[in-house]
Parts: structure tokens; sequence; C-alpha cells
């Protein structure tokens, strides 16, 4: 099996229901292989705390508040991806 199986460096990721559960633990797995992560969520607090965390162990993202039921933050979301990290590689619909 190749050591870079899993490599997603230079990808970007919005995860969706990151503030928690297992949208919290995808956002931090691709994060540790490399991805650069949108971590989104109706509630700030949590996802900023998820974002924080990513960063604090040398990974890239950014916390970005969206109700996944309402297209203009769908929208939102992508623009925050491609503003941010200048792209957008996968979206995993977690919420």
């Amino acid at each position: 099996m190749s050591s870079d199986l899993f490599d997603l460096t230079g990808e970007v990721a919005i995860v969706t229901g990151a503030g928690r559960g297992i949208g919290e633990g995808i956002a931090k797995v691709l994060a540790d292989y490399g991805a650069s992560v949108v971590c989104a969520a109706r509630r700030t607090e949590e996802i900023e705390r998820v974002a924080s965390e990513i960063v604090a162990a040398n990974g890239r993202a950014i916390a970005c508040t969206a109700d996944v039921t309402n297209a203009a933050d769908l929208t939102k979301l992508a623009q925050s991806a491609i503003d941010e990290f200048g792209q957008l590689d996968m979206w995993v619909n977690n919420a």
C-alpha cells in the first residue's frame, strides 16, 4: 500500500455538521491527512472550537456558520472555501 494513499495535501474540504460528533471527527481526520477544512454548522461556538483545534495541531481550517437548508448559506460556504483557500475539492454532507 502506498504511503501517500491518504495524502490530501493541497485539497480543500467543506464538512457540514463539523461542530461535534462524526462531523468533528471527519474534519479533524481530513486535516490530519493534509486537507484545508471549512468547518460548517449552525452553532458558531462549536465550529470555532473545532477549527481552532485543527489550527493548533498545525492544520488549516476556518469556521463558517451555515444552515444547510438555506441555499444562500450553501453558496456562502463554497465561496468561503474559495476565498480562503483558493479552491474547493470535496464536500462532506454530514448535517
